[in-house]
């Protein structure tokens, strides 16, 4: 399946009432989900061009030093806790991180999305998986 035809779903996902389209063909799946707006504490992703995943989360009227902030999945795909086999994680629970920083790759369709840091921190909570799959809003890392 071409970058083209999988842009044209994108789109007809995002100007219709469809929420979820799982399209197969030649051995290859695309899943597109699209979810309602939210008002409580979901966060909101957009994945700019190079892969680069930001995850905005919405202010809140605590101090950030008091409260988590969690790094969820933006795309289904494979986990990857570092850049390549045998390299050293990103980081590990415990780490203290800048806002940015790389915490995760997220393989989908051998594009590989890098997930970052969406505030400076300590890592509190990061996922086991490692070289397994992810579903949209798994819960991967929390900063504090």
């Amino acid at each position: 399946m071409n970058l083209s035809k999988i842009k044209t779903l994108i789109d007809f996902v995002g100007r219709t009432n469809v929420t979820e389209l799982t399209v197969t063909e030649k051995n290859v799946t695309v899943r597109i989900f699209k979810t309602a707006p939210k008002t409580d504490a979901a966060s909101n992703v957009s994945v700019k061009a190079g892969g680069e995943a930001l995850i905005d989360e919405p202010t809140s009227t605590l101090p950030t030093s008091t409260s988590a902030t969690s790094v969820h999945a933006p795309i289904f795909g494979v986990l990857h806790r570092a850049s390549a086999p045998g390299q050293p994680s990103f980081v590990e629970a415990g780490d203290v991180v800048e806002e940015g920083q790389a915490l995760f790759i997220i393989e989908a369709m051998k594009v590989f999305n890098k997930i970052v840091a969406p505030r400076a921190g300590r890592i509190t909570y990061l996922t086991e998986v490692d070289g397994g799959e992810v579903e949209v809003n798994d819960l991967l890392a929390e900063i504090v």
